[in-house]
């Protein structure tokens, strides 16, 4: 029986490897969860893995820290104990973190085969810390699982060999085609009158842009005055909320407690459009048709922008208010689903890892 070790580093990595786990389950492979965090986790709200439809992780690394280094160093010495007393055929590690990076290094010290979801992103910003760590997991990685071409294309020009190059497409998609029956409607929102499709989502995550308050402030007033007919539905953070609400009230900008799983796909679903940050929400976004506003100047996958409904507006507030008129007005641009986001990444992702080219007899 093939074992494979997967680590997830943070909360937003187990929305991406759920549908591997769920996907395993009708397969023999015997596939463990990682997680390099505590058990006692804040950022891990009770119900999260039931809402998933996952098991708990396995193991805990127990390391806390805020130091990006500390983080490393700690990961790289409890990772290498654990995979000392667990043997592990691969090691799936997803996206960028310090702790990704620092499971990448020991699984290839150990000689294990590593295999890299989200693989190929770039910001092309060398002084992003995450972009060092996508470098160096990409450039140790066995497998690189990419979301699209244009992924796969950067793979390729950093020397990547073709055969290890896998476009599977965008995991986070299979979720929304496994759950969205199982979606929740906030009971708040007949609180406060408010109707499906009637409402604007408005995240926050980056900590350039949180620490950034004038900035922040601009945005945040030029959205409110330019949606003022349109309740704007904001569900943040601790550390985002703690932000927004030194500014003025808003009557139209209503900050709610940081929702589960269920609910926030609810929320996303029957959006009139949403306003982010993240990369994960543009993702959900063009999977679901709604049209997506991200103050980034970059999007991690191309796709969401080029055939998706999402557009980027980087931190300008008036790009950000011809945005919201355009979508508020109904005048949003055709948008399509990118190729092989179809709901079935997990699927494509373990015929892959279980083809006799990969199993431990033949790479042993």
């Amino acid at each position: 029986m093939m074992k494979i070790c997967i680590v997830a580093g943070a909360r937003p990595n187990f929305f991406k490897i759920a549908p591997l786990l769920r996907a395993a389950k009708e397969t023999d492979v015997e596939m463990s969860l990682v997680y390099t965090g505590k058990d006692d986790d804040p950022t891990l709200e009770h119900g999260l893995f039931e809402e998933l439809a996952i098991k708990h992780p396995d193991a805990y690394l127990g390391v806390d820290s805020n130091n990006l280094n500390e983080i490393t160093a700690q990961v790289m010495f409890r990772f290498d104990q654990y995979l000392h007393t667990h043997p592990t055929d691969t090691v799936i590690v997803v996206d960028d973190l310090a702790s990704t990076m620092a499971v990448a290094i020991v699984t290839k010290k150990q000689g294990i085969t590593l295999a890299h979801l989200s693989a190929g992103t770039r910001s092309f910003n060398i002084n992003m810390p995450k972009e060092v760590n996508r470098i160096v997991i990409d450039g140790l990685s066995d497998i690189l699982f990419t979301a699209g071409m244009s992924n796969n294309s950067i793979a390729n020009r950093e020397g990547a060999a073709l055969s290890k190059v896998y476009m599977v497409g965008n995991l986070l998609t299979d979720n929304i085609r496994a759950d969205r029956l199982r979606y929740v409607r906030p009971a708040w929102l007949d609180e406060l009158a408010v109707e499906d499709g009637n409402y604007l989502v408005l995240t926050l995550n980056r900590r350039v842009l949180l620490e950034d308050k004038e900035t922040l402030s601009a945005l945040i007033h030029r959205l409110a005055a330019t949606a003022a007919r349109t309740p704007i539905i904001a569900p943040l953070q601790p550390e985002a909320m703690a932000v927004l609400k030194q500014l003025p009230a808003m009557p139209n900008l209503h900050l709610v407690a940081p929702l589960g799983y269920l609910t926030f796909g609810y929320l996303a679903e029957h959006a009139k459009g949403i306003i982010t940050d993240s990369d994960n929400v543009a993702e959900e976004a063009t999977f679901r048709n709604v049209p997506c506003i991200t103050l980034n100047t970059y999007a991690e996958h191309i796709e969401t922008v080029t055939v998706g409904s999402n557009l980027l507006v980087g931190t300008d507030a008036e790009a950000l208010a011809q945005a919201v008129t355009q979508l508020l007005e109904g005048n949003w641009k055709t948008a399509h689903i990118p190729d092989r986001w179809d709901g079935r990444s997990a699927e494509r992702i373990l015929q892959i890892l279980t083809a006799p080219h990969n199993t431990p007899a033949a790479t042993n």
